[in-house]
């Protein structure tokens, strides 16, 4: 796993090797997150990513956030309950030398506390396949404050979604067994 594009190009993230089961563990590959910047960049969703604020639910090894980082976007809070994928973060941010630009949460993303901070223009939601907790952990997101007002949501699993209130899915994409879906919150005055 390295990241793809940006100040960080090239630079190879700590290794799950084939992920690990049972810290529900499953890398997005260095292709799907090529594919996803590729189409984030496309100009239908503007640029989302330059100056975004970054929320990465279900972080594991933090690789879309840090991608985002290193694309142009000015901060990142990661949330992750697992001690793998906390140790896998914080190996991969020290080796951005992104330190000043994170946030690291250890907590289970369907109960998050309020939030305190920027809300996020750019949301990463890569939960555990087919379990609905995306649906749980997003909901959870907009009610804490942690999404702003027509923010881009980058969800990604294996099965059909069911955004929130609220929320509109924009486009779905898929590869392999991965379906991307992007979906766009609600404007304030909406």
């Amino acid at each position: 796993m390295r990241i793809i594009a940006g100040d960080f190009r090239g630079l190879n993230l700590a290794s799950v090797g084939k992920g690990d089961a049972g810290a529900h563990l499953r890398p997005t590959t260095d292709r799907v997150r090529e594919s996803l910047f590729s189409m984030l960049a496309g100009g239908r969703f503007g640029d989302p990513v330059s100056d975004a604020v970054v929320l990465d639910l279900f972080a594991g090894t933090g690789a879309l956030g840090l991608e985002a980082l290193s694309r142009g976007a000015q901060y990142a809070t990661f949330v992750d309950d697992g001690r793998v994928a906390q140790s896998l973060i914080r190996e991969n941010v020290k080796k951005c030398r992104a330190e000043a630009r994170v946030k690291i949460i250890s907590r289970n993303a369907t109960r998050l506390p309020a939030n305190t901070d920027a809300p996020a223009s750019l949301v990463f939601l890569d939960p555990p396949y087919g379990k609905g907790l995306g649906e749980k952990a997003l909901t959870s997101a907009l009610e804490g404050g942690w999404v702003a007002p027509g923010a881009l949501i980058v969800w990604e699993d294996s099965a059909a979604i069911t955004p929130p209130i609220g929320v509109t899915l924009l486009d779905q994409r898929r590869y392999g067994d991965t379906v991307i879906s992007l979906c766009e919150t609600g404007e304030a005055d909406d």
